[in-house]
């Protein structure tokens, strides 16, 4: 059965997780598919998404690499490939339930039927909406995108979000083969290069939950390259035409 929206899911060593949480989005009352872009995880992830497939034959579907590349990365192969396929609205959502799955339809209905092009779950629209994370990381999380705000200019509260719904044509008009950053500095850039091409860009306050299973892949590297980043991406914007919303 055909559907307008993909929810495209990266995903190392997630095998605790990756079940559930295809079972949770495949159970909303909302018809969507799912694309997994997997790297190479050792722990078995993989084998756990080919026997599910079998499953749901034509609904969920799976692109292997042969490693742990970077988040950027992954999702621009996962939107390369659902831009591909036509699909109209293409989600980023992770493995481990930090984002509700039930918050999925929100998301698409900002841009379905509110005239939003890109719809963002963010934690700090209305405070600060994260659950069990140690307060050091809530206040760097949320100065950094104070931070990003005051340095890009973005009128966005969650600058780093990592659970949004995309129009087609934004990614179509993205070039995306010009987004540089691989780690969560992807996030940033990519709200950037959309706020820079005309898009009108929506927050949704979702609560997000530090994740149960597995092991967050966050490190101090990924901090550093999204401080330093932010400032690279100002300053290449001055010299930088973006392609403009059709």
């Amino acid at each position: 059965m055909k559907s307008d929206s993909i929810v495209i899911i990266p995903t190392y060593n997630e095998k605790e997780n990756i079940e559930n949480i295809i079972r949770a989005v495949f159970g909303l009352e909302k018809f969507f598919h799912i694309l997994i872009i997997e790297d190479n995880s050792p722990d078995g992830t993989a084998d756990i998404v080919r026997r599910m497939q079998q499953e749901f034959p034509n609904r969920l579907f799976m692109v292997e690499r042969k490693g742990k590349l970077g988040l950027g990365t992954a999702y621009i192969a996962g939107f390369k490939w659902a831009v591909e396929h036509k699909y109209d609205y293409i989600f980023e959502m992770d493995a481990d339930f930090s984002h509700a799955p039930s918050d999925l339809p929100r998301l698409y209905e900002k841009c379905a039927n509110e005239g939003y092009d890109v719809a963002i779950g963010s934690r700090y629209v209305s405070g600060v909406n994260v659950v069990n994370w140690p307060m050091g990381r809530v206040l760097m999380s949320y100065f950094a995108s104070k931070y990003v705000r005051i340095i890009t200019g973005l009128p966005i509260h969650d600058t780093t979000a990592g659970f949004k719904c995309y129009r087609r044509q934004v990614l179509e008009t993205i070039e995306l083969d010009k987004i540089k950053f691989k780690g969560y500095a992807f996030q940033i850039e990519m709200k950037f290069t959309a706020y820079q091409c005309g898009f009108k860009i929506a927050e949704v306050p979702v609560i997000f939950v530090n994740r149960e299973l597995g092991t967050s892949k966050m490190n101090s590297s990924i901090f550093g390259e999204a401080f330093f980043g932010v400032m690279q991406l100002k300053w290449n914007s001055w010299f930088r035409k973006y392609p403009q919303k059709a």
